[in-house]
């Protein structure tokens, strides 16, 4: 028997609803062309949803992985990181072969130009030509993760992240301060390009996402979520402090402030580039941390101790807030869904108005927002296997009900009966 029984530990509102959140940012920012964008909190900070993803992802992870490490050990704990390491793999693979495929597909059919006279090159737009013209290279580099193209690169960087866990956990297991080192020391030996990994086989590119820098965002939600770092206080100093550096940051970050084709301001775009390593997003600068655990921390403040604060705010507040819910606790799969149905969207606001009209640009983003909570839904509902459930019955009816035994069969019925309640000696 087990000693130490498990029990279900109840979901954090708070992290399914920014999670949910994140996954609509994310697909706006992939949406082709969509302006959109100019709106999402990475034009006026340093940090983006996909700090929302990776830190909520460690969070998620606490909960899922880590009382598999405390009641089985560490092995059955890597064990368990490596299955789900698997099935990001393959998810990331299939991914991308949809995307590919279907669109060398269209492209090949030339029923963009034919119908609506499309004539760019989608496929190029996401640089995946080279799946087709270097096949004997790209396809080995897409199966041993060493061909990235930008477009794909989160998930990667999640399988790497996950593969840390278990060196997290067993550097944990003797102290946890040596389990912040081994994460703060991946990060600081990315910061001088000695932790980096390629992208293309034929250049020297290298991914977008480093995981060895995104690990330690990764896992100060995991530190958060087992303990390891305590909840910070609720303090109007605090709170000053986080929206003083998030109002800060915007002259830096608005591209409007510093481009020389908007307001160019002089100073900001000298100050921006000054100090382009502390906001870089490939090795994770350090201001972009920084800015995050104070978004975060303001997040954390207006969401309330455990949610309450997302509640109570009316029927349709309270509807909204469970379906960016459901998305949030389907974030794998709404991510997966997101990147197919933002080329989706895309092409066919191509096809019917074009890029520039307002409308077309609403409803592209809004009816794939529909898409995603679809998705979630169906993830949902598949796993809650409902197959597994007994079949709901009806009351029975006359003709349903059992038969009495034949008069002939009574006392046979009867000795059977008594059978059954004697003991059974095994």
């Amino acid at each position: 028997m087990n000693a130490h029984p498990q029990t279900k530990r109840p979901r954090d509102p708070r992290l399914d609803f920014f999670r949910g959140i994140g996954m609509f940012i994310i697909y706006i920012a992939h949406l082709p062309w969509n302006w959109w964008t100019l709106w999402i909190p990475a034009r006026f900070g340093f940090s983006d949803a996909t700090e929302i993803f990776v830190f909520c992802s460690g969070m998620a992870s606490a909960l899922a992985f880590g009382k598999i490490f405390d009641l089985h050990g560490w092995g059955m704990g890597a064990a368990r990181i490596l299955h789900r390491m698997w099935q990001v793999y393959w998810a990331h693979i299939g991914q991308f072969l949809v995307i590919a495929v279907g669109l060398v597909m269209i492209h090949e059919s030339n029923f963009l130009n034919d119908c609506c006279g499309l004539t760019q090159d989608y496929v190029a737009s996401l640089n995946l030509w080279h799946l087709y013209n270097k096949t004997e290279v790209s396809l080995p580099g897409l199966m041993t993760l060493t061909w990235v193209p930008n477009y794909f690169d989160i998930l990667p960087m999640y399988i790497v992240i996950l593969a840390l866990i278990p060196v997290i956990m067993l550097a944990a297991r003797y102290s946890v301060p040596a389990a912040f080192a081994v994460s703060i020391g991946l990060w600081l030996a990315s910061q001088f390009d000695l932790l980096s990994l390629p992208a293309e086989p034929w250049s020297d590119r290298e991914w977008f996402f480093n995981p060895f820098a995104w690990q330690m965002l990764f896992f100060t939600g995991f530190a958060f979520m087992r303990g390891w770092i305590p909840a910070p206080p609720v303090n109007r100093k605090l709170i000053l402090l986080c929206a003083t550096v998030v109002i800060v940051t915007i002259p830096f970050a608005y591209f409007r402030v510093y481009s020389e084709h908007q307001w160019d301001v002089a100073w900001a775009r000298d100050i921006r580039e000054a100090i382009r390593p502390l906001w870089i997003k490939t090795e994770f600068g350090l201001f972009r941390y920084l800015h995050f655990l104070a978004l975060a921390y303001l997040a954390w403040i207006a969401a309330g101790e455990h949610g309450r604060h997302l509640l109570g705010h009316g029927a349709l507040w309270g509807r909204f807030v469970k379906v960016v819910q459901k998305v949030g606790q389907q974030s794998l799969p709404v991510f997966m869904a997101s990147l197919v149905i933002a080329q989706a969207a895309g092409l066919l606001r191509d096809m019917v108005w074009g890029r520039g009209d307002w409308l077309p640009q609403i409803l592209s983003n809004l009816l794939g927002f529909a898409a995603l909570i679809a998705v979630a839904y169906v993830a949902g509902w598949y796993k809650s296997q409902p197959w597994r459930k007994p079949p709901a019955t009806s009351t029975p009816g006359p003709s349903d009900r059992p038969k009495s035994p034949p008069a002939e069969d009574t006392d046979q019925h009867a000795r059977s009966a008594s059978d059954e309640r004697k003991p059974v000696l095994t």
